[in-house]
């Protein structure tokens, strides 16, 4: 049996790579990137024991004839990145090339859904080694270069990530691939510091976006547009003003609105089902501290952007914000 943190972390990949591949209200940019992989070896032992211990269950679970060929696109992908975590690159390159002989047109695909999740919770290095492995195959790839760029953002690494994001716009062969990169840079150009732009990189990834996929890059941009001086409250009201806003995120927004006292979004952010699955308390930190910086209430931003830090994982958007925010302050 595979152990319960690889085979969990199978489920959210799976999830991830079908939001991206599925329809644009399942978008994967407004959700929260928390998971991280647990070795099946169990946490104690030599990091290497715990490394084979991973690549035996991934080895028994590939043997099986009976794996969808997505499913065994995405073992095939995680087995990638062991390998490279343990040294063997040409193993790894082996896997890539399988992936592209059982899903054909979309394994770029389910490797962007999984590497940057498993660099998160692993090695980065093997991780963009493995994306480096894959790029050598199919040469500019955007989500492959999308991959990338999320990996180097998780080392604060914004400059590589939005060169990468450029590239990304350039071979971009969808509207739907276009948005995804749009959303990203978006992130790296504001915590470069270059709000203007990332206000406009999220309002480019507005277009084409219908229902709630609009939310994550609404709230993005009245992030960017705070820190742009610009009319943050007056764009983010005309862009729900027929939104529902009860589910959330929705609650952000009303506060942000003033439709909404803090105390009533805390209480939310720890009680609402949904804001649990999606670990409310971190956008809620960071937007009451951006909320803050509107109104130039610095200390309370410090202090809300502190607890962001602490709340939100590290290869979450809002860990990046917070961080880079907290440096200008």
């Amino acid at each position: 049996m595979i152990g319960a943190g690889v085979a969990a972390f199978v489920i959210v990949a799976a999830q991830a790579c079908a939001q991206r591949s599925g329809s644009e209200s399942s978008d994967p940019s407004g959700r929260e990137i928390g998971r991280t992989l647990l070795d099946s070896g169990g946490a104690n032992g030599p990091s290497e024991a715990r490394g084979n211990n991973t690549l035996e269950a991934l080895n028994k679970i590939l043997s099986s004839p009976k794996l969808s060929a997505f499913d065994r696109s995405i073992y095939l992908s995680i087995r990638a990145y062991q390998l490279a975590k343990l040294g063997r690159e040409a193993d790894s390159q082996k896997d890539i090339a399988e992936m592209g002989k059982v899903l054909p047109t979309a394994w770029p695909l389910v490797l962007s859904g999984t590497l940057p999740e498993l660099a998160g919770g692993g090695d980065r290095a093997a991780a963009l080694r493995t994306l480096d492995s894959a790029l050598q195959q199919k040469p500019g790839d955007s989500w492959l270069v999308i991959a990338q760029a999320q990996v180097y953002m998780q080392i604060a690494d914004f400059q590589r990530a939005k060169t990468l994001l450029d590239e990304a716009l350039q071979s971009a062969s969808s509207a739907a691939d276009r948005r995804i990169a749009l959303y990203y840079r978006g992130h790296a150009n504001f915590n470069l510091g270059n709000y203007a732009e990332s206000a406009d990189d999220f309002d480019a990834t507005l277009e084409g976006r219908t229902g709630r996929a609009r939310l994550a890059p609404i709230l993005w941009r009245y992030a960017a547009q705070v820190r742009a001086h610009r009319d943050a409250r007056g764009t983010l009201a005309k862009a729900v003003a027929s939104e529902p806003l009860d589910e959330w995120p929705g609650p952000i927004v009303k506060f942000l609105l003033g439709r909404m006292p803090v105390g009533e979004l805390e209480v939310l952010a720890e009680s609402d089902e949904a804001a649990k699955r999606a670990n409310g308390k971190c956008p809620s930190a960071l937007f009451v501290g951006l909320d803050a910086l509107r109104r130039g209430d610095r200390q309370q931003a410090h202090n809300q952007l502190q607890l962001a830090q602490a709340r939100c994982p590290t290869m979450s958007e809002f860990n990046w914000a917070a961080t880079s925010e907290l440096k200008r302050l």
